[in-house]
């Protein structure tokens, strides 16, 4: 089994994930003798809604271990009862869930701090170690399916299920939208944007969905923690920014899986993305596994000058570039140049195909799968 870097403090806690990237397995694995409440099973789920006062009948008199109750979001109001439990008995409680907003709207408090919050993610390839191939990663991604020797699966036929059970279970059962044409169109339409700064008009002309609707299907996929928007850095800003963030799915094989493909659509145009999306994932769960004090954010001005990361936070400012070419090239650094001139403190970076470490201007040129493995060197400074 693949060791995960995620670690929970011994106090009650909530792990937020999307579905299939691994809280369960890994929950079981690591807490074999706690109680376990699944919400996804339809008659347990039947009884608590009822009901919710009756989750005590899981947990023994006088019992002071570990209790895990999966997709909590299922029933909110099972909150009100983990709260009451907290404050009466020495249990902990580990809670997961795949859209935390779901419980934040809900009116719920998340038991008001009495439960820290992490997150898990799909496998990182310092997770991988020596079973992390590149040109894998980035046609399938890192959902943990896709690495179990106990599973045959077929990646291309793995992934399309799950985007349809994410549109299935998720999204339809939720009654997050009535219209699952126009939110499959949406999702296509989407897959357009990877890596780019968001036009939402762009994209309700695509689909050809109103535009406020296509503003609500956004937030359902943060809701459901499959895609994320990046902001603009703009601390003390020295030049006009542009406003908009840029978008990611959570997982480059995904992204891929709902990306459509044809004879116009240019190869190089969906592998840059897709390298984009495994730094933007990779250095995601490196900043909270190691709860670092960093932001993630991008930088562009309105004229076209651009940083693809900007990190910033108490641990550091650093900007990265992402390029896929295997030969530097000085021209690569013209965006970080900018950002340099206008951030003289910040450690700039860029990551690039090739695979010799490089010095110039001041700044390091990193192979990009050098870094996957080991994102720490981020933040050593030269």
């Amino acid at each position: 089994m693949i060791t995960r870097n995620i670690q929970l403090p011994d106090t009650s806690t909530f792990l937020f994930g999307p579905r299939g990237t691994g809280k369960t397995r890994w929950l079981k694995t690591n807490y074999p003798n706690a109680i376990y409440v699944d919400l996804l099973d339809s008659s347990t789920a039947l009884r608590l809604s009822a009901q919710p006062g009756r989750i005590a009948e899981w947990i023994p008199p006088g019992y002071g271990g570990t209790v895990i109750i999966d997709e909590v979001q299922k029933i909110p109001e099972l909150l009100n009862e983990v709260h009451k439990l907290i404050e009466s008995s020495s249990m902990r409680f580990i809670l997961t869930g795949s859209s935390p907003r779901k419980l934040r709207k809900s009116g719920t408090n998340l038991l008001a701090g009495r439960a820290l919050t992490r997150s898990c993610f799909p496998l990182t390839a310092a997770e991988l170690g020596s079973r992390f191939n590149l040109e894998k990663t980035l046609l399938h991604g890192h959902l943990p399916t896709l690495y179990d020797d106990n599973k045959t699966v077929d990646a291309k036929e793995y992934l399309s299920s799950y985007v349809q059970t994410y549109l299935k279970e998720e999204v339809q059962q939720e009654g997050l939208t009535r219209n699952i044409g126009n939110f499959t169109r949406f999702l296509e339409a989407a897959s357009f944007s990877q890596g780019e700064v968001l036009n939402i008009s762009a994209v309700a002309r695509e689909a050809c969905i109103n535009r406020k609707v296509v503003e609500a299907y956004f937030d359902i996929l943060e809701d459901l923690l499959i895609a994320s928007r990046v902001q603009v850095f703009q601390k003390k800003a020295k030049r006009r920014m542009v406003q908009h963030p840029k978008f990611f799915f959570f997982d480059v094989g995904v992204y891929r899986t709902v990306r459509p493909k044809g004879p116009l659509d240019a190869p190089e145009q969906i592998d840059g993305a897709a390298l984009e999306t495994i730094v933007f994932q990779e250095l995601r769960a490196w900043i909270s596994y190691h709860q670092l004090d960093l932001s993630m954010y991008y930088w562009r001005t309105t004229n076209g000058q651009e940083v693809d990361f900007v990190l910033y936070g108490a641990d550091g400012l650093i900007a990265i570039e992402v390029k896929r070419a295997r030969r530097f090239d000085r021209k690569d650094l013209r965006g970080l140049n900018a950002f340099q001139s206008d951030y003289p403190t910040a450690r700039c970076i860029l990551l690039y195909g090739g695979s010799e470490t490089l010095y110039h201007s001041g700044m390091k040129i990193i192979p990009t799968e050098q870094v996957l493995k080991n994102p720490q060197q981020l933040l050593v400074a030269t």
